[in-house]
């Protein structure tokens, strides 16, 4: 099924190449230096330019080069140096796909070049004449060879390359006119389905491309669906149709996403005002569907949290559901465990996992408690009210409001180093970065769940606003306003239909923790207003306060350590 080129992306005929050749010193771009630079720049067959330099490259010109090339020693002694002709070139390539034969070889060295001397590479669009050629031609078409000469003498060039800049430009030209001949019969009509066909792609992949037909242009969540009806596959995209259809001319190289692609027989599409929204109807969706071709599908909800028990002398235990107090989540048990282990030691919390009654202890202290690690309340030596500030300490902690017992665990850090102890305080360090790191993502994820409703707007980038509606960390409703129309009736439209969000208990109040993740960096985005508030959104700081220059010397110490 073919499409209009406005559907598909940017037509061909309207794309602006730059066929660029080098000749150089020799073959590494590290070490040799360029010699000649030839250009063309042609869009819809039309040639709109030339560019052709000889270059200075401040060396010696090797003598197989000046046989290979005829440029000697004496036509490049009064030509420019490469950091001269290098601001020319970009401009004269700027905003094109640069298009080179094996254009490794020539965007290397023009890549090299401007690291070297201070130019910013805007990284184009390349696009390898000899590798497309690898893809379109076959064996019918008695291509011997895909070295230039053999491609431009097949597609009868009106130029013959010899090794000389412009020269072997002007015959790629030719080379790429051919091939652009070839493709378009394949059905690629745009750059980027060009850009796409490079890759090997299966032809029941490109049989399909047709389901992506009645998708729309515009952000939203796509589902491909198997013979029985089944979700395969879920993802989002800010352009529908124009995603869905890489799966099927697309650089796909996942072999599963292939056999998934095999197996669907349609896609449906549910657009979405803009991409927040789509991000999180992804994430609800893979949570109702587990799509087994989706690996984040396969445990949506596999999340632990740490929380005290609930007894006379409370412990820190690893849980599955959270309760309120609860702090996390964690991504697996053993992170939980290990940030458990940190604060039982920093606040002197007891490990066992014996419950012990208020009163009438007769056991016998452990080994912690001969270690001063313990104050041993199984055997009476500690009271209820002796062990409450172990167990207020860590309620501070998880709560945000007090973080002495992250500094308790640091000082425990520094007396390891002070000792030369330097392996076991590298590990305790990275313990209780961990530790640090999930208390400050967790204040903020419980900061934001504990609101019954926040409106925030972000700018589209055209003068018009995307609008959010969050009810207790979930989305609630989304919409848009462009430009020009009013947005408060906007926003009340979007709060009367909103969904309604009832909380429940634990720290997020019922929401998952990957949306109210999605929330949060939609909302700490720059240009995010907030346009109204149930209640003030404030992030407790107490326990993480000056936190977060201590993470950055440890993020630079296991730097040093991984590079020594």
């Amino acid at each position: 099924m073919q499409l209009s080129f406005d559907e598909l992306g940017t037509p061909l005929r309207e794309t602006t190449f730059v066929v660029v050749d080098l000749e150089t010193t020799g073959g590494s771009a590290d070490k040799d230096a360029i010699t000649e630079i030839g250009a063309v720049k042609v869009r819809g067959g039309e040639v709109l330019g030339e560019f052709a330099t000889l270059v200075d490259p401040g060396t010696t010109i090797p003598p197989q080069i000046v046989q290979l090339t005829g440029i000697t020693q004496a036509m490049v002694s009064s030509a420019p140096r490469i950091e001269q002709v290098l601001p020319a070139f970009l401009e004269f390539a700027k905003g094109a796909v640069l298009v080179a034969h094996n254009a490794a070889f020539d965007i290397g060295f023009l890549r090299s070049a401007c690291a070297r001397h201070g130019y910013h590479w805007p990284k184009p669009t390349v696009l390898c004449t000899a590798r497309l050629a690898r893809r379109v031609l076959t064996r019918h078409d008695d291509a011997r060879s895909f070295r230039l000469s053999a491609l431009a003498a097949l597609f009868n060039a009106d130029t013959v390359p010899n090794h000389r800049a412009l020269q072997d430009a002007r015959a790629t030209v030719d080379v790429l006119h051919g091939l652009l001949e070839r493709v378009g019969n394949l059905g690629v009509q745009s750059l980027e389905e060009l850009m796409d066909f490079l890759p090997e792609v299966t032809p029941e992949q490109r049989r399909k491309r047709g389901m992506a037909a009645h998708l729309p242009p515009s952000p939203g969540v796509y589902l491909f669906r198997g013979p029985n009806d089944e979700v395969l596959y879920v993802g989002t995209a800010s352009n529908l149709r124009k995603r869905v259809r890489q799966y099927f001319t697309g650089s796909e190289s996942r072999g599963r996403i292939r056999e998934m692609v095999a197996l669907a027989e349609r896609v449906e599409g549910i657009p979405c005002a803009h991409s927040l929204e789509a991000e999180v109807r992804e994430l609800r969706l893979l949570a109702a569907h587990k799509p087994v071709y989706n690996r984040r599908s396969r445990n949506p909800h596999k999340y632990w949290w740490v929380a005290l028990t609930n007894e006379a002398f409370p412990r820190l235990s690893v849980v599955r559901v959270p309760r309120d107090g609860s702090l996390g989540p964690f991504r697996s048990r053993s992170a939980a465990a290990s940030a458990a282990s940190v604060l039982t030691s920093a606040c002197g919390l007891r490990a066992c996992s014996d419950r012990i009654p208020a009163k009438s202890q007769h056991g016998s202290p452990c080994a912690l408690w001969e270690l001063g690690k313990c104050g041993a309340p199984c055997a009476g030596q500690q009271s209820v009210e002796e062990y409450a500030p172990a167990v207020e300490a860590v309620s501070a902690l998880i709560a945000g409001t007090d973080g002495s017992a992250l500094r308790a665990a640091a000082d425990r850090v520094e007396k390891l180093a002070a000792a030369q102890r330097f392996e076991l305080a590298a590990a305790r360090r990275d313990e209780l970065a961990e530790v640090v790191g999930t208390v400050m993502t967790a204040n903020r994820m419980a900061a934001l769940a504990r609101i019954a409703e926040l409106v925030a707007a972000h700018p589209d980038g055209t003068g018009g606003w995307e609008f959010a509606v969050i009810r207790y960390g979930r989305l609630a409703s989304a919409g848009t306003a462009a430009r020009g129309v009013p947005p408060m009736p906007v926003v009340d439209a979007l709060v009367a239909s909103a969904e309604t969000v009832l909380p429940t208990r634990g720290p997020l109040r019922g929401a998952s923790p990957e949306e109210v993740r999605v929330l949060l960096r939609w909302l700490a985005r720059p240009g995010v207003r907030l346009v109204r508030c149930s209640e003030p959104w404030a992030e407790p700081a107490g326990a993480t306060s000056g936190w977060r220059s201590w993470l950055d010397r440890v993020a630079t110490a296991r730097a040093l350590e991984l590079a020594s």
